[in-house]
């Protein structure tokens, strides 16, 4: 019997101390494609996002209420690659969290907050877009750059307030004993282990989802039978600068849409995944909620390959961009809606 305990191998540990987490170990060669996916990730969220933020800054054509909700979405979205991702990769690879108990909590803030904040940023610019196809007329006065920057206060305040409240009030903390679990190993980052937070969590995610698809629903009616009425008028007057505004309208709301029901495919999982671990002691394998909670941090790189391929006014940026010009003082007033 002493002979095969001195001979049976050592179970891996994060730290060499009691109440340590176990470490699951992959190969090697399992280890250095997951780092690769991993910053091949994070590389293609930062970059893309910042393709996004120069852009609309730099060129005033761009300018607009709705574009600046998409430079306030494409920050959340970098800070989330800069700050959150680097730190999310080598505790998804080790399975080990080894950089103190504050920065986790740091770490789980920035990640709800970015991440809620993509959210009701999709949400304002739903509400934008809906605003600019089924009251076109009275959209200008309704959506201004004003309102436009209380859309960002509220998509940056609330997130912040509402994760502030669950991570740093000791009386929320205490007031909830009764749903906590233990307290995670050694080498753990999974501060809100609570049945009520996974509760809480699913109707925040969801209810916004729920007005985007909503609004979309009406928009995809609306600009049907508009683009009817706008093709009819069109063989009469042959306005040709209505028709291109709408059209461009149109073009954008479609587009959004595309990035809301991105959005939904690739956290939607996460999201029920957590609500429905809470209910069952989280039974949810490591493995299986670091695939999760990835395949919703890849959320934040589609934005910009969704506006690559959707919008030519960015291709065209991007181009200015890539080949310097933008440092050229003329650049900023380049028309870039303008057909070549």
């Amino acid at each position: 019997m002493g002979s095969f305990l001195e001979n049976a191998t050592p179970i891996p540990l994060c730290f060499e101390k009691n109440g340590s987490c176990y470490r699951t170990l992959h190969p090697f060669g399992a280890q250095v494609a997951i780092y690769l996916v991993c910053t091949l990730g994070i590389l293609l969220t930062v970059l893309g996002n910042l393709l996004v933020i120069i852009s609309v800054f730099r060129f005033k054509i761009l300018h607009t209420p709705t574009n600046f909700l998409l430079l306030s979405l494409a920050l959340a979205d970098l800070f989330l690659g800069l700050t959150v991702l680097p730190f999310s990769t080598i505790r998804s690879v080790e399975s080990c969290w080894y950089f103190g108990d504050d920065f986790c909590r740091l770490h789980t803030f920035l990640d709800t907050v970015f991440c809620l904040s993509s959210i009701l940023h999709l949400c304002f610019i739903s509400i934008d877009r809906h605003c600019a196809i089924c009251d076109p007329l009275l959209y200008p006065t309704k959506v201004t750059i004003r309102v436009a920057c209380i859309y960002i206060a509220m998509g940056w305040g609330v997130p912040v307030v509402y994760t502030s409240v669950f991570l740093y009030t000791k009386a929320i903390e205490e007031g909830l004993g009764q749903f906590l679990q233990d307290v995670p190993c050694i080498g753990s980052c999974q501060l809100l282990f609570n049945k009520l937070w996974g509760w809480i969590n699913f109707p925040v995610f969801f209810f916004p989802c729920l007005i985007m698809i909503g609004l979309y629903v009406k928009i995809f009616i609306v600009a049907t039978r508009q683009a009817k009425q706008i093709n009819s008028m069109n063989k009469r007057t042959g306005s040709q600068h209505q028709l291109a505004s709408t059209k461009r309208e149109r073009k954008a709301a479609k587009t959004l849409g595309i990035a809301v029901g991105i959005y939904l495919l690739c956290w939607l999982p996460f999201t029920i995944d957590t609500m429905v671990d809470s209910l069952l002691d989280f039974i949810t394998p490591p493995v299986v909620f670091d695939v999760l909670i990835w395949f919703a941090y890849f959320n934040s790189a589609c934005n910009p390959l969704i506006y690559v391929f959707s919008y030519r006014w960015f291709r065209k940026a991007v181009k200015l961009v890539m080949t310097r010009q933008i440092f050229y003082a003329r650049t900023s007033s380049v028309n870039l809606y303008q057909e070549e």
